[in-house]
C-alpha cells in the first residue's frame, strides 16, 4: 500500500526525470472481457485528458462504456481537489454509488486523480469507505490495469498512491472524445506554489515532455484529420524550462504552426511567464488562436502578494496591453477569487476596478476555498459567507456586463467557426469562433468538422447565433 503524503508532495528535486514507454502484461488483456464501465470525471481539462487514457486503457482490457453507472460492472471516478465544493460532489457521487453496492456487491469502484492525491482524502476513504476497491492517483496513472488486476486477486482494498511524481510515460492508448479537437499535454505539475493552490501538491514538480513526441503528436493528429489542438499544462507557458537551454513555449508554438494543424490553443498561462516572443508567435501565426486564458485572481497588490502570484495589477496591466497592442481581435478570459483571507472592502473594489478597466470577454469567478496543507489554509479567514457572496454577485455583474457588450459587438460580422456538432438547439449545428465564443447555427450535419464562414446574426451573454456564408 502507498498512501500520499503532503510533506513528500512538497519536495522539488533535481532527479532526471526519465521517460518510458507504456507496456500492458498480457495477463491483464481480458480483466474486463464482456464487462462494462462508467467514468465520471471532474475538473480541468488535463482531468479530462487522464480520462481520455483511462478509456482507452479501459477498453484495452476488454471493458466497454456505458452511460448510466446503475448499469456498469466497473465504476471510476476521476476527481478534482481544487475547490471544495468538487469534494462535496465526489463525496455526494460515492454516497449514491454506495447505495448501488449494497444490492450489486461485484460492481468494482476505483478513485484517481488529484483528490486521491491528498492525504486527508486517502485517510477519509481508508476510514470510512472500506467498500471502496481501490484508489491510485497522477502519477502511476499508466498503472491502470495492473491496480486493478491486484484489486481483484488480492481482494481487498487496494490503494497505490504516489507522493512523489513519477516519469514521463509515452504512449499511453487514448480514446479521444472529440474527432475535430484534440488535448495534447505538454508539461506536467507546477512550481509556482500560490498558496491557495494544491495543484503543485497533486501534481508534482514541472515535468516536460520531449518536444519531438509533442510536435509528432500533433502531426498524427492533423493525419488523422484534427482540425485543433489545446496545448494543456497546469502552467504551459513554463514549457521547456525544466528540460532545454534554449527550448521554450514560444519556440513550441513555432515548430506547431508549421505541421499545419489549423488552430492551436493553450491552458493554461501564468501571466509571470508569458513571454514577448509568445506573444510575437501568436501574432504572426495565423494557425495560433488569438484566445488566451490569462487568470488574474485579484486586482490588489496586497492580495496578490498574500496569494503568492509573485506579479502586481500594474505588470498583468502592462501585460494585458501588450497582447491588445500587438493582437488588437484576441480574446482574453481571466479567473478571478474574491473573500480571500484578509480582503477587504478597498481590495474588493480594486478588483472591480481592474475588470472595468479590462472588459475581460469572460470570467471564471470563485469564493475562496481553503485546501487542506496549502499556505493560506493557515491564514485566518474572516469574512463571512454573506459577504463572499455579495462580493461574489456584484463581480459577476460587472463580469457579465462586458461579456455581454463583447458578444453584442459580434453581431453582423463573420467568423470562422469550427463546427463540432448538432447543437441541443433543435434543427441546429454549434461550433466555436477562432476566439472561443459559442455559435449555434442552421445547416446540414455535412457541416460538421468543417471551418466555415458564419455571419453573426443574433447575440446572448454566453452564445451566438449565425448563419452559413456560402
Amino acid at each position: 500500500m502507498n498512501t500520499p503524503s503532503i510533506n513528500k508532495a512538497k519536495i522539488r528535486n533535481k532527479e532526471i526525470v526519465n521517460k518510458i514507454n507504456y507496456e500492458i502484461d498480457d495477463k491483464y488483456l481480458n480483466i474486463g472481457k464482456n464487462k462494462t464501465y462508467y467514468i465520471k470525471t471532474y475538473g480541468c481539462q488535463m482531468n479530462e485528458r487522464d480520462s481520455e487514457n483511462i478509456c482507452a486503457m479501459l477498453e484495452s482490457i476488454g471493458y466497454s462504456r456505458i452511460d448510466k453507472y446503475e448499469d456498469a460492472d466497473f465504476i471510476i471516478l476521476n476527481t478534482c481537489a481544487i475547490r471544495e465544493n468538487v469534494h462535496n460532489k465526489v463525496f455526494g457521487m460515492l454516497g449514491r454509488i454506495k447505495h448501488l453496492k449494497e444490492t450489486k456487491e461485484d460492481v468494482i469502484v476505483g478513485v484517481c486523480g488529484c483528490m486521491s492525491q491528498e492525504e486527508i482524502v486517502v485517510n477519509k476513504i481508508k476510514d470510512k469507505y472500506k467498500w471502496i476497491n481501490f484508489v491510485f492517483g497522477t502519477h502511476n496513472l499508466h498503472k491502470l490495469p495492473e491496480i486493478i488486476f491486484n484489486s481483484i486477486n488480492n481482494n481487498r482494498q487496494e490503494i497505490d498512491v504516489w507522493s512523489k511524481e513519477g516519469d514521463i510515460v509515452e504512449g499511453i492508448p487514448i480514446h479521444r472524445e472529440n474527432k475535430y479537437k484534440a488535448w495534447v499535454n505538454i508539461i506536467y505539475g507546477c512550481d509556482k506554489f500560490c498558496t491557495y493552490c494544491i495543484v503543485p501538491f497533486t501534481r508534482g514538480k514541472e515535468r516536460s515532455r520531449d518536444k519531438e513526441d509533442i510536435i509528432n503528436e500533433v502531426k498524427e493528429l492533423v493525419k488523422e484529420g484534427y482540425k485543433e489542438v489545446t496545448l494543456l499544462g497546469q502552467n504551459v507557458n513554463a514549457y521547456g524550462k525544466d528540460k532545454y537551454d534554449n527550448y521554450n513555449m514560444s519556440n513550441l508554438l513555432n515548430d506547431i504552426s508549421k505541421t499545419n494543424i489549423e488552430r492551436i490553443k493553450f491552458v493554461t498561462s501564468h501571466p509571470w511567464d508569458f513571454t514577448d516572443d509568445m506573444i510575437l508567435e501568436i501574432k504572426n501565426n495565423k494557425n495560433i488562436l488569438p484566445y488566451i486564458h490569462l487568470p488574474v485572481q485579484s486586482g490588489s497588490n496586497k492580495i496578490l502578494k498574500l496569494m503568492g502570484r509573485r506579479y502586481t495589477k500594474e505588470t498583468y496591466l502592462e501585460l494585458f496591453n501588450k497582447l491588445k497592442d500587438n493582437i488588437p481581435n484576441c480574446s482574453i478570459t481571466t479567473d478571478i477569487i474574491v473573500g480571500f483571507p484578509g480582503e477587504t472592502e478597498e481590495d474588493f473594489n480594486e478588483t472591480l476596478d481592474l475588470v472595468n478597466e479590462c472588459k475581460f470577454d469572460s470570467a471564471y469567478t470563485f469564493i475562496y476555498s481553503p485546501r487542506s496543507g496549502t499556505a493560506s489554509s493557515r491564514l485566518i479567514d474572516d469574512i463571512s459567507i454573506e459577504e463572499k457572496e455579495n462580493r461574489l454577485y456584484k463581480l459577476n455583474e460587472i463580469v457579465n456586463k462586458y461579456a455581454r457588450e463583447k458578444m453584442d459587438k459580434t453581431v453582423g460580422n463573420i467568423y470562422k467557426v469550427l463546427v463540432e456538432s448538432e447543437s441541443n438547439k433543435n434543427g441546429m449545428l454549434m461550433g466555436y469562433t477562432e476566439t472561443g465564443k459559442l455559435v449555434n447555427l442552421k445547416g446540414d450535419i455535412s457541416l460538421i468538422g468543417k471551418i466555415i464562414d458564419v455571419k453573426i446574426i443574433e447575440s446572448r451573454t454566453w452564445s451566438l447565433y449565425g448563419e452559413h456564408i456560402q
